[in-house]
């Protein structure tokens, strides 16, 4: 009898302490890229998955191969999961963003390295594999057709994610935001999915009362695909929420459109309140019809409440101006709002300035052994690095105390108003537990094996 091949696909951790049980609830939605591999997966192959933020990762497991997707926060414990298994004599493969912006460093610590989109490369790897001739290197050379591509969502059977469907339409964003990794991955370009297995997948997952996240970098930036989608979605009845860039706020065709279709909520790239830096981080297209108060009052016009997500640390920042931009989010009314520090992120056009510049507290901050979660790896103009980490903190905390998430309420619709006090209450208790976070298991103290 032939042995079938045997995959273990391993989602990793970003981080966790010594003794830590509770991992952070906000993170906890299900990995579309562990399906999309396990989908990618030869029909006679054995496939297992692991997600090491919910159940203990099993070493002990007899696979011939495990397949680990890789981001730049995630890849120290990546390594730590990759060093057991080498030990053992399994190979491992490792794909996802990192793997393409630090190609170099992850071919360190894996024996094959999937730098670009899986679909043009995995079934290829997985059959050199198989046949025990795995190449060190796997390059995409252009882009993979996205049709045919369904995640394999029964790998998700039995695991406590977040009550969210993950639905993909597009891929890639035509913008070029110095501090952003999509547009270096996907060289400020995007894909569409076909729109009828779009529809075919949102019939097949969505679920009465389940929230429905479209997880498209930008799902408007192709506008005239938007709202064919859009229009396309509308007698679905879903409810669904997505990530959008402010300029649609000018289009009320579009908004209407998104708000028929079942939108209820967008997280929208803020960043900041200041011009200059706007302009800096190559986002000057906020400014335009109003800047971000018009963009807000637009979006919350047509229904649709704001995620709106704010950089802290770049070069014209100071404590007052994020203070501001705290006023900014409670006043306007948004949903839920984040405050980060700005993260310089390898492959990026920030990252290479910011080393040019000599302002890198680390070239690899991602692996030092010191590094902690919120803490700001480069040094800023106008603030030190404490004073910018405390500033974020003191954002978090003041927009969600609960005087905060008590004011904001009114602003959002009267069916919002359960849903908008629980995901509130879940990042108030979030803030402290994400803090100081280790990048890697605390617990794990063993040496990274590299690859001979």
């Amino acid at each position: 009898m032939i042995q079938p091949f045997r995959v273990l696909i391993v989602h990793p951790c970003v981080g966790r302490r010594r003794g830590q049980r509770r991992y952070v609830r906000t993170w906890l939605m299900e990995p579309l890229p562990a399906a999309t591999v396990a989908a990618l997966m030869p029909a006679d192959a054995q496939v297992h998955f692991a997600d090491d933020r919910l159940e203990p990762v099993p070493y002990d497991l007899p696979v011939d191969l495990v397949c680990i997707s890789v981001e730049t926060y995630t890849a120290r414990r990546a390594y730590q999961i990759a060093s057991r298994f080498r030990q053992r004599g399994i190979p491992v493969v490792m794909g996802g963003f990192h793997a393409s912006l630090a190609t170099a460093e992850v071919s360190r610590y894996a024996d094959s390295v999937v730098s670009g989109e899986a679909e043009v490369l995995l079934p290829e790897l997985i059959d050199d594999w198989r046949h025990g001739r795995g190449q060190r290197i796997y390059r995409a050379n252009g882009r993979p057709s996205l049709a045919g591509v369904r995640p394999d969502r029964r790998i998700f059977r039995g695991k406590r994610y977040l009550p969210i469907t993950l639905i993909e339409s597009a891929r890639g964003c035509r913008f070029r935001c110095e501090f952003c990794a999509i547009q270096t991955v996907f060289g400020a370009t995007q894909r569409r999915r076909p729109l009828d297995l779009v529809l075919e997948e949102l019939r097949a997952q969505a679920r009465p009362g389940r929230l429905v996240f479209m997880i498209d970098d930008n799902i408007v930036s192709d506008p005239v695909g938007a709202k064919e989608l859009f229009r396309a979605m509308a007698p679905l009845g879903l409810s669904w929420v997505g990530q959008a860039s402010s300029d649609i706020a000018r289009d009320d065709e579009a908004l209407t459109l998104m708000r028929a279709s079942g939108c209820r909520g967008v997280l929208i790239g803020i960043e900041s309140l200041d011009p200059s830096d706007l302009r800096r981080m190559g986002k000057a297209f906020n400014l335009a019809g109003g800047g971000p108060p018009a963009a807000v009052a637009a979006f919350r016009r047509h229904g649709i409440a704001v995620y709106g997500t704010f950089v802290v640390g770049y070069d014209a920042d100071t404590p007052a101006a994020v203070r501001e931009r705290v006023q900014f989010a409670i006043e306007s009314g948004m949903f839920i709002a984040a405050f980060n520090h700005l993260t310089p992120f390898p492959g990026t056009p920030l990252y290479a300035r910011l080393k040019a510049e000599g302002r890198l507290r680390w070239d690899a901050w991602w692996l030092a052994p010191d590094y902690r979660y919120n803490e700001v790896p480069y040094l800023p103009v106008n603030m030190s690095p404490d004073e910018v980490r405390r500033a974020c903190l003191d954002a978090r905390h003041q927009f969600y105390s609960w005087s905060s998430i008590a004011r904001r309420l009114p602003a959002q619709r009267p069916g919002m108003w359960v849903r908008h006090a629980a995901i509130n209450a879940l990042h108030r208790w979030d803030v402290d537990s994400r803090d100081g976070l280790p990048l890697g298991d605390e617990a794990d103290d063993a040496p990274l094996i590299e690859v001979c």
